[in-house]
Formats: structure tokens, C-alpha cells, sequence
């Protein structure tokens, strides 16, 4: 139990918060960029934070919230074509071309899976969740890796972006092999933007960083979501059969038949039919006791204030190469208000962060030495330099920002050059 506690409140770091007063292809150097917009061909909408990869390598990244997607390749792969994946289609190769423009449109078709044609019995989501556990070290790399990762992390005030900061970063990945070794981040650089003004009276900020988005690696810190332990607090259901990275997956939903001293989840996890590999989750904190919820946000909070949550979406996909599974993005998003005593109004804020994993090494593995990596108390904020510059990145891949952030980072630039 205690265990189940030290994960719970390490998850809950997720929205830590301080309260206190106060393709175009185009060629440069080593690399080859290709970007565009991914499309259902069928209905024209967008799709989100799908997948992008160069097949035969460990170079990816994720689509963004618009469908926008960049991505930049070393000349020395000689990579002729990339692939798009996401939940609930097929598989596709694109060509890497010469002049294409950045709004280049890349379709994707849906695959649909006939529930029918399967033989379900009542009792086997919770069998199918237990298989899965079961299989982790089998399906999952038994030896360290090298991540590099694109992180970010946003605060809004209303509608408003008071704080966006950026980073590429070194990740250590223990292995899956529930021995204990933790996974530990170094900042290879970072940069930031904000518009705290001097009339605001309450400052937020997000601890932990990058560490957070690496506690949602559900598989490897099962004790939050999927240990043995807490298995029995929740009721499953398989909801549908659907396509992930070509594979059939069972998706089931869980939700909480307890009532405990801290909040449970509820949501959906998807597990591949074939060897029962977990591909992605999707989940909510229940919020259903505001003040239990509260009590695992909040580091730090004035005298007179009351802080409420209202919404949480955590977010994590895998993706299999060789044979096992790897993480891959983790995105998760926290609404809450914010009001004084005896004041009428409130104030309303959403943190989010996301990450997506851009690289991968597996030779010569070396773990990041403690004195390097990113401690769980730190703000990136108040470790990266201020200003957007355009081509900061350079051959690093990220998550292309979308329309509201790109528009935050000018208005941030504009106030930067002014001052």
C-alpha cells in the first residue's frame, strides 16, 4: 500500500503546482525536413497526435493538435519514405519528396474491425489485463536505453498562455524488468516564454518537468495504474476491437468500484490481441471528491486560497519495434480554479505538458549521472533561457506547435525584443 501511495502522489506531480503571490522539404546541414498536415481521407478532419517514423530506424515524432507534423532526417539514413500510424488506421508509406510545401496534406485510411466476428465471455477483460501484466518483461526491452526527447509544457490563464517552455532532453529507460532501476532526464537545452504580469497575484508553475511525463509510463511504473495490487479496484469491459500500428487490439474501459483514501482513474486501455502488449492508455482522475483530488495537485498554495480541480487527461502511446515496445508520446492536460475568500470571482488555469520520444540508442548505454539529471523539485522554467528563436532547435526533432502556442511564442518574441 504504501508503494501504491509513493506512485499515486509521484503521478499526481503531473499538475504539482506552485501557487504563490506575486514540409516544405527543405535541406540545412545534415538533415532533410519533411512537413505537412495528416487527414482522414474519408471525412478531411484532422488527425491528432499521430505517429511519424522512418521505417528500419528509431527517428519519430508526433503529429500536434492541428495534424501539423515536421520531421527531420539525417542525409546519411538515405531514408526514401516515411510512415504515419494512429488508432483506428491503416498503416501508411509516403514518399519523401522534393518540393513539397508545408501544407502538404498526407491521408490516412480508417480500419474498422468487425466485433461480431470475436468470441468474448464476460470475465475476459480482467484476464486479458492480467495476461498483459503477466507478459511485461516479455514484451517490453529487458536492457537500458537511450531516449532523446522533445519536452513541453504550457500554463494558461483562461485563454491566455502565461508560460510555454521547451526542451530537448536525454532520457535514461531503465529496463522493464521491475528491478528498481529508475529512469532519470538530463536537459541537453531548453528555451522559454511568459507573460506573468506584475498585477497578477497568483503565479503557477509546474515542478518536475519531464519527470512527470515519465511517470506515466504505465508499464513501467505499474503501481499506477496496473499492478496486481490495485487490479481489484476497478471494473473492466471490453469495448471494442480496433486497429493500432497494423495490429488488432482489444480496447477496454475501467472504472473505480472502490472508494478509497486518494482518487482512482477511469478510461480506456488498449492491448495488443496477439501478445498481449499494451499499446496505449488513455485516462481521467476521478475528480468526484474535489477535496481528495486536491489534496495530491498542490505543493505550495497561500493562506485564502481554495484550488479546485475540474478536468485531467493523461495520455500514453507505445510503439514496437523488433519485437518489443518502447514509449513513445505522453501528453496529459489539468484544469482548475483558483478563488480567494471573500472574493466573488474565480480564476481559471490548465497546465499542460507532453512528450514525445525522437530517438532511441540501445549500445553503450550509460546512465545519466545523478549531479546531471533533472531533479523531481525543479522548475524547467527557471532553468532555460528566455526566446523563441526559430531555428534554435536545428537538426533536433520536436512536437510542431500548434495555431494557439505558435501565436503565444510571437506575441512572446515581440515582448522580448521590445525589452
Amino acid at each position: 500500500m504504501k508503494t501504491f501511495m509513493k506512485r499515486m502522489m509521484a503521478l499526481s506531480i503531473i499538475t504539482l503546482l506552485i501557487l504563490g503571490l506575486g514540409s516544405a522539404f527543405a535541406q540545412n546541414g545534415n538533415y532533410t525536413s519533411v512537413s505537412g498536415v495528416v487527414k482522414d481521407s474519408k471525412t478531411k478532419q484532422k488527425v491528432v497526435f499521430a505517429s511519424i517514423s522512418v521505417p528500419g530506424t528509431n527517428i519519430g515524432t508526433v503529429t500536434n493538435s492541428d495534424g501539423e507534423f515536421t520531421l527531420k532526417i539525417q542525409k546519411s539514413l538515405s531514408a526514401t519514405e516515411f510512415e504515419v500510424s494512429h488508432l483506428g488506421y491503416q498503416n501508411k508509406k509516403f514518399k519523401i519528396m522534393e518540393n513539397s510545401s508545408t501544407d502538404q496534406v498526407y491521408l490516412l485510411d480508417p480500419f474498422s474491425v468487425e466485433l461480431q466476428e470475436l468470441v468474448v465471455t464476460p470475465g475476459d477483460p480482467r484476464s486479458i489485463v492480467l495476461g498483459a501484466i503477466a507478459k511485461v518483461e516479455e514484451n517490453y526491452s529487458s536492457t537500458p536505453n537511450l531516449l532523446t526527447g522533445f519536452y513541453r509544457e504550457a500554463i494558461k490563464q483562461r485563454r491566455d498562455y502565461v508560460s510555454i517552455s521547451e526542451a530537448i532532453i536525454d532520457i535514461y529507460k531503465a529496463p522493464y524488468t521491475f528491478n528498481f532501476d529508475s529512469d532519470r532526464v538530463k536537459v541537453l537545452k531548453g528555451r522559454k516564454g511568459g507573460n506573468v504580469k506584475k498585477s497578477d497575484t497568483l503565479v503557477v508553475k509546474l515542478v518536475g518537468g519531464p519527470n512527470i511525463s515519465l511517470m506515466l509510463d504505465i508499464v513501467k511504473n505499474p503501481d499506477v495504474l496496473l499492478s496486481r495490487e490495485n487490479i481489484d479496484y476497478y471494473m473492466y469491459e471490453l469495448l471494442n476491437v480496433v486497429n493500432i500500428d497494423g495490429k488488432l487490439n482489444y480496447e477496454i474501459g475501467f472504472s473505480p468500484v472502490m472508494n478509497l483514501d486518494y482518487p482512482l482513474y477511469y478510461g480506456k486501455i488498449y492491448i495488443a490481441k496477439d501478445n498481449l502488449a499494451i499499446t496505449m492508455a488513455e485516462f481521467n482522475l476521478d475528480l468526484k471528491d474535489e477535496d481528495k483530488a486536491a489534496q495530491y495537485f498542490v505543493k505550495k498554495k497561500p493562506m485564502g486560497l481554495r484550488f479546485v480541480p475540474t478536468s485531467t487527461s493523461y495520455f500514453v502511446t507505445y510503439k514496437e519495434q523488433d519485437g518489443k515496445y518502447y514509449l513513445n508520446y505522453v501528453r496529459n492536460e489539468v484544469k482548475f480554479s483558483c478563488n480567494w475568500k471573500r472574493r466573488i470571482f474565480k480564476t481559471n488555469y490548465t497546465v499542460m505538458s507532453e512528450m514525445a520520444v525522437t530517438e532511441r540508442k540501445t549500445e553503450n548505454v550509460e546512465k545519466i549521472a545523478i549531479k546531471e539529471s533533472f531533479k523531481q523539485y525543479v522548475v524547467l522554467a527557471d532553468k532555460v533561457q528566455d526566446y523563441f528563436d526559430e531555428n534554435y532547435w536545428g537538426e533536433y526533432n520536436t512536437i510542431v506547435p500548434d495555431e494557439s502556442i505558435q501565436n503565444a511564442i510571437n506575441k512572446f518574441n515581440k515582448r522580448f525584443k521590445k525589452q
